[in-house]
């Protein structure tokens, strides 16, 4: 995705959509997932350039391109539902989050319903024979209905009319029909938020290989077993795509920073932040840097600890922003020393990308008070070599947890640590999740889902002589 200014939110808990944020689009209750970013159209830019605009702003849902610019200013969770029009396929709101969802049970008559039984159990399919018979209209005629203007909701009225087995089919039976042919000539289109588990969620479902086969659930404890809370300072390797810096910078809620490191000279990529549509505060708060910096500064710190008094407790709590800092004072009144800025960034630049690299001071004030947590979520790397690089990097008592897709490596690592007498409340921990569906005489876990989400190591540095 770019990296328009319009891209930062103006308010972090906006409920409505706005010019240049990202959105999931849920297609069909979930057949399709797609990230989207509601690019502004400029009407003065040339012929090419707005046709190569019009198009970033479609989205194709089955055989149709339909415009998402009708998503601007919408509020999430609106329902969108595609008609066709004299213009073409368009979105046409359906439903907000004030009104009530619609589920599998909509449009059943209310006698039907009783205390969540469904009604009209006696009927069975046994007689119901699919010979290709059953419908009277064709798709000259669904063609020609389309052309005068007809739409998807009017199209599955005449199907089921002209259906002559629908009126036989069981409750059920009827309702999966209808949304077969919902999501055919009617398709909807459901705007989410792009949060930590809706994004987690997306990519397991489709692409879980770009999240290391990181679960929702699995997410959720790495982030609890680390202690990751407002005004940590989070040191984080994130071989992920981004997901674990996005989430720890949630939970954060624009308070303490996430340090992003990595070994070598090239970081890792961290694409997937952009769509949780931070604020220029919270990007501000992601920062870069290698390994081989931090490590460097210890290094030098070292040797100058031996001769320096011991930090203060002024200096046990997160570092803070210039403007936090006028605000914020010791007993004695007067201000805590802290940098001026952690992000090496020009002063002019009105937004704040994600991912910047971290300024020397900062690097050093790391070192020397260190880390208030350390998640490792690095699939390709040897579990132990980056204990034993990182560790040290971590302030004595404070907790770490690193995950891992297999069981083996994370078993190696503990045992490595446990000898070595470097962290205690060593455990190894792995998340168990099932989804069930809720409906009405038919609720049961779900035909398939995850075997696992793979598998995480929790412990507490300790002073190691």
């Amino acid at each position: 995705m770019g990296e328009e200014e319009g891209g930062h939110s103006p308010n972090p808990n906006s409920k409505v959509t706005w010019e240049g944020c990202s959105v999931l689009l849920d297609i069909n209750g979930g057949d399709r997932l797609v990230f989207s970013r509601l690019s502004p159209l400029s009407l003065s830019l040339s012929l090419s350039l707005s046709l190569s605009l019009s198009l970033s702003l479609s989205l194709k849902i089955g055989d149709k391109k339909c415009s998402l610019q009708p998503l601007v200013g919408c509020p999430f969770g609106s329902l969108f539902q595609v008609e066709t029009g004299p213009k073409g396929a368009h979105l046409v709101l359906v439903s907000s989050p004030a009104s009530s969802s619609p589920g599998m049970t909509e449009g059943m008559d209310p006698q039907e319903k009783n205390d969540g039984k469904l009604k009209g159990d006696e009927k069975d399919n046994r007689a119901l024979i699919d010979d290709n018979r059953a419908q009277n209209l064709t798709g000259e005629d669904i063609d020609a209905m389309r052309r005068c203007g007809a739409s998807g909701d009017e199209i599955i009225e005449a199907l089921i009319s002209n259906s002559s087995t629908f009126e036989k089919k069981t409750v059920f039976s009827q309702e999966k029909y209808k949304l077969k042919k919902q999501k055919k000539y009617a398709p909807k289109v459901l705007l989410r938020r792009p949060f930590t588990r809706s994004i987690c969620e997306a990519y397991f479902k489709k692409y879980p290989s770009r999240i290391g086969f990181l679960r929702v659930d699995t997410l959720s404890l790495l982030l609890s077993m680390a202690n990751v809370g407002a005004y940590s300072d989070v040191l984080v390797v994130d071989m992920v795509g981004g997901i674990l810096t996005g989430a720890v910078a949630e939970r954060l809620g624009g308070t303490g920073y996430v340090c992003c490191t990595y070994p070598g000279s090239a970081p890792y990529s961290i694409d997937i932040v952009r769509m949780f549509n931070f604020s220029s505060e919270i990007c501000s708060r992601i920062v870069q840097t290698s390994s081989s910096s931090l490590l460097s500064a210890q290094d030098g710190d070292d040797e100058d600890d031996s001769s320096s008094d011991p930090p203060s407790n002024k200096d046990n709590g997160s570092m803070i922003s210039s403007d936090e800092q006028s605000k914020k004072s010791t007993t004695d009144g007067s201000p805590v020393p802290v940098p001026t800025s952690v992000v090496n960034a020009p002063p002019t630049k009105k937004s704040v990308n994600p991912g910047m690299p971290a300024s020397p001071d900062a690097i050093k004030l790391w070192k020397r008070r260190g880390f208030s947590s350390l998640i490792v979520a690095a699939p390709d790397m040897d579990a132990w070599s980056m204990v034993d690089e990182l560790l040290p990097l971590l302030s004595y008592s404070s907790p770490f947890a690193f995950y891992h897709q297999y069981l083996q490596p994370l078993a190696t690592c503990m045992h490595r640590l446990q000898t070595e007498k470097k962290a205690v409340a060593l455990q190894v921990s792995e998340s168990w999740l099932r989804e069930y569906q809720v409906l009405p005489s038919r609720t049961h876990p779900h035909m398939q889902m995850s075997g696992s989400g793979g598998y995480i190591l929790s412990g507490t540095r300790i002073f190691d002589s």
